[in-house]
């Protein structure tokens, strides 16, 4: 058993999402989105680096030495999978531990709307899912993959890095490529899935141009893409993705999204107000051909506005999803303004005690409506880029 593996029961034991090492620090929790001190001396630069190494490749080492920087994975048997990220810094050697539940997650599970569900049952186009780090993603696309892995038939191409999840098959043949041991980057790892005969591919981070551009030629090819991307709103990913290009490509990479983009699911992570972990709010665009419209006249900055109206679709903004959880005492409206376009607004909601009108308030449990408030109480602190 690697020495690190203790440090690793006592951060599961203890319910963290994450586990820092850092020289010259005593181990570090982050428990419910909050950083907590472990009770434990301060580690020296070499029991870092034993503890870390001892994880590591000779060519991951060679690699890290060379750069000052590595992800990679490691299993704990029984227990779960983390992800690791190993940096310099001043002084010494630090690293950051993620854990990853073995156990795949279901879209019921996680409570996600039930406009997912619905856009993945399209065959070909672009879903999205957005959010900043640590607010759940890798366990959302988990879950999509999962619900297409169970209730369809093709070939699912994952690509990560560092693979996070991992898939067993069932109705589907699944193959996950981990960036910098499978293939050089995302681009030409992308590149190679079109020529795998897939049916799915999951692209980890869309972070460049050229990332970006074979994402939505594979959209319009005719494959499921999913993609993420590091944007707060539907309204940002649209402006991030034309924006990722030359002024006089915009228009061209408009007319593109808009006719192959599937939807949009933009996410954060919010404390419970109970204190016991955290809970997802979303906002969900749909691709209707108003928004379709909208992003190819590129005004995707008036998409709220149709989002606001498309409940029957789905559709709703971050804020509404706010005031529902607010009003189902699932967070704070401290909380909720933390992530709140108006947070004044927010606060003077939950003062008022936080009541919908009737034809806004989320509906009674087991029901099942568009666009209802998720769950994903253990999302961000098992998952979750």
């Amino acid at each position: 058993m690697a020495r690190i593996d203790t440090f690793l029961k006592i951060m599961r034991e203890a319910g963290a999402s994450d586990l820092h090492l850092a020289a010259g620090s005593a181990p570090v929790l982050r428990i419910s989105g909050d950083l907590r001190p472990a009770e434990h001396r301060a580690l020296t630069e070499d029991e870092v680096r034993v503890l870390v190494y001892e994880l590591l490749t000779e060519d991951q080492i060679r690699v890290f030495e060379e750069t000052g920087e590595l992800d990679c994975a490691h299993t704990l048997e029984g227990t779960a999978r983390f992800r690791i990220h190993v940096f310099r810094r001043h002084p010494g050697i630090a690293c950051a531990f993620r854990v990853i539940p073995h156990e795949v997650p279901t879209i019921e599970s996680l409570g996600l709307p039930p406009a997912i569900p619905r856009m993945l049952q399209q065959r070909a186009g672009l879903i999205l899912v957005t959010g900043p780090t640590n607010s759940g993603k890798s366990t959302t696309l988990a879950a999509m993959v999962d619900h297409l892995n169970a209730n369809t038939r093709g070939h699912i191409v994952t690509l990560e890095d560092p693979l996070e999840f991992i898939h067993s098959p069932k109705r589907c043949l699944i193959n996950q490529r981990q960036i910098g041991e499978h293939s050089l980057s995302f681009a030409s790892a992308l590149k190679g899935a079109l020529r795998a005969d897939p049916n799915v591919v999951l692209v980890g981070e869309m972070r460049d141009l050229e990332t970006i551009f074979l994402a939505l030629s594979a959209a319009e090819l005719g494959l499921l893409v999913l993609g993420t991307l590091h944007t707060k709103s539907a309204a940002q990913t649209i402006g991030r993705v034309a924006d990722a290009f030359p002024a006089d490509q915009q228009s061209a990479v408009r007319l593109t999204l808009s006719e192959v983009l599937i939807g949009i699911c933009s996410q954060q992570l919010l404390r419970r107000a109970d204190g016991k972990g955290r809970v997802a709010a979303f906002e969900i665009l749909v691709a209707t051909s108003a928004i379709r419209t909208m992003i190819r006249e590129g005004k995707g900055h008036q998409v709220n506005n149709v989002i606001m109206t498309g409940k029957k679709e789905g559709m709703k903004l971050l804020e509404q999803c706010l005031k529902e959880l607010i009003h189902k005492g699932q967070v704070t409206g401290e909380e909720a303004a933390r992530y709140s376009e108006e947070p004044e607004a927010m606060l003077a909601f939950a003062r008022s005690g936080g009541k919908l009108p009737p034809d806004q308030a989320p509906p009674a449990p087991g029901a099942s409506p568009a666009g209802a408030a998720g769950g994903m109480s253990g999302a961000g602190e098992g998952a979750g880029a």
